[in-house]
Parts: structure tokens; sequence; C-alpha cells
């Protein structure tokens, strides 16, 4: 580094990679912002549908009987703060992956991860049900009650 007018000025390749990332960081804050990123944060169920993709979902959910007991994040994120929102992260990043990059299919379908999401906070909520019935035993909530989060 030297100095010039009382100005340090760095080496060539390190304004390069200064200037990338500004630029990145500019990009993505826009697209952030553009997204209504700061959105998913929150709890309302209406930012599940900001992506034209989630529409049918969210139209589902309206439609089944637990939207006015549920939100999304009811059952799609743990209980636990730090566990929430490191599940929306996760899931915000699988997200605007394939929304961005055009990599989702016409049906979505649950990772395995988000699975044992909804099916432990079926167990929580409805705890004494389950246990009367399944005595503790490896039952899947969904496979009984596909469309009791969204009709279909």
């Amino acid at each position: 580094m030297r100095m010039s007018r009382g100005f340090t000025v760095l080496p060539i390749p390190l304004t390069l990679a200064a200037a990338a990332a500004g630029l990145a960081l500019g990009i993505g804050a826009y697209a952030f912002v553009y997204a209504k990123g700061y959105s998913y944060a929150g709890n309302d169920p209406a930012t599940c549908a900001n992506c034209h993709v989630m529409a049918p979902y969210y139209s589902g959910w309206q439609a089944a009987p637990h939207h006015q007991v549920a939100t999304c994040n009811d059952c799609h994120t743990p209980a636990s703060f730090f566990a929430r929102y490191l599940v929306k992260a996760t899931n915000g990043y699988h997200h605007s992956m394939a929304f961005t990059l055009g990599g989702y299919p016409d049906a979505i379908r649950a990772r395995p991860e988000s699975k044992a999401v909804v099916e432990k906070n079926c167990r929580r909520c409805h705890r004494d049900l389950v246990e009367e019935i399944a005595h503790g035993g490896d039952v899947s909530c969904a496979r009984c009650h596909p469309s009791v989060g969204h009709l279909r």
C-alpha cells in the first residue's frame, strides 16, 4: 500500500476484490429488498405466497382445518427461537436458490428435514392424542392426514 495525497492506495488485486465484494453486497441487498426478504422474519402466512409458486399452498392452507389455529411457522419451523430462525434461514436459502435458478418442480415436495420438523410439531401440539393412539410407536401423522395443513 502506498500513500497518495493523504489517501491509502490499495494494490490492484485488493481493489478489485473490494469492488467485487461491494458489488455482490449491493446486488444481494437489492435482491433481498426487492424479494421482500425481511418479511420472512415475521409470522404472517401471506409472506409464504410472495412467490407465485407458493400461491396454491397458501390457498390450500386457507381452506384447511388448521388455518384458524396455526400459521406456516407453527407447522414448518421448530418451536424454539434459535432453531426456528436457523430453519427459516436454511429454507430461505433453498427457496431462493431454486426460484432464482429455476430449479423447482411443479409440485413442491418437502425435504426429509422439513418433514421431520412438521412431524415433530404435530406430535408437540397433539401430544395427548398421539400418545393415546400410537403408544409411543413410530407412526407418521402426515401419512394418514396429508391434507390437514393444505387441502389439495
